[in-house]
């Protein structure tokens, strides 16, 4: 029992507490995006976000977000994400996906997340991703996503214990202190939520760190 608690204790540490990050540097942006897109190939079928969780944003989002018109999900392969938001939100929600698969789901772009369009700039109520780690330049790529949040919305990183270690197809990893550390550099952690339900995919537990423009 005290060996269990231990472990516990020393993992609890390891992914939460210890504010730690690691990069995988790409040899030029051509190797990034053919990583990326080679990894949507591979995993097409693979959906890691959990209906109950988004669900569970949206009720967040309504509480705490006024007058919800227009928001964004990063990275979303399938597109399921934004589906779901349209689905329990009632709004337009966009989702982007760097492959050219695309274009085989509803309301997806093809679309590299570190870039914004001009209509997105401080006109979109909130941002949710659970790729975050799949940034190459995690600190421009928060604040390309913050520019277009607008001054009371939220940007949401969907994270687990699985977003820890980098590797060539998800380039940046962090413990949860990690995130806030880097967040917190420029932006507000408005609230650290965790999600109703597991990763359908990994088991993991997922929380949501939420960002806002105001520092606590």
């Amino acid at each position: 029992m005290l060996n269990r608690i231990i472990h516990s204790l020393v993992a609890r540490a390891r992914y939460y507490l210890v504010a730690r990050q690691s990069r995988f540097v790409y040899k030029n942006y051509d190797h990034y995006k053919r990583t990326q897109i080679a990894g949507n190939l591979r995993k097409i079928d693979q959906v890691w976000a959990a209906e109950e969780n988004i669900q569970y944003l949206s009720r967040y989002l309504k509480e705490e977000v006024k007058h919800l018109k227009f928001g964004i999900c990063h990275g979303t392969r399938q597109g399921k994400e934004q589906m779901w938001f349209r689905q329990y939100l009632g709004i337009e929600v966009l989702g982007t996906e760097i492959s050219p698969t695309a274009k085989d789901f509803p309301h997806t772009i093809e679309w590299d997340f570190h870039n914004v369009k001009p209509e997105w700039i401080n006109q979109t109520d909130f941002i949710y991703s659970n790729s975050f780690d799949h940034s190459y330049r995690p600190e421009q790529c928060l604040d390309a996503w913050m520019s277009c949040v607008r001054q009371d919305g939220v940007c949401i990183l969907e994270w687990s214990t699985s977003h820890v270690e980098a590797d060539e197809l998800d380039p940046f990893g962090a413990t949860l202190a990690g995130i806030k550390k880097l967040v917190k550099k420029k932006y507000g952690v408005k609230a650290v939520l965790k999600a109703p339900g597991k990763n359908p995919l990994s088991g993991t537990q997922p929380v949501f760190v939420v960002i806002s423009h105001r520092k606590p």
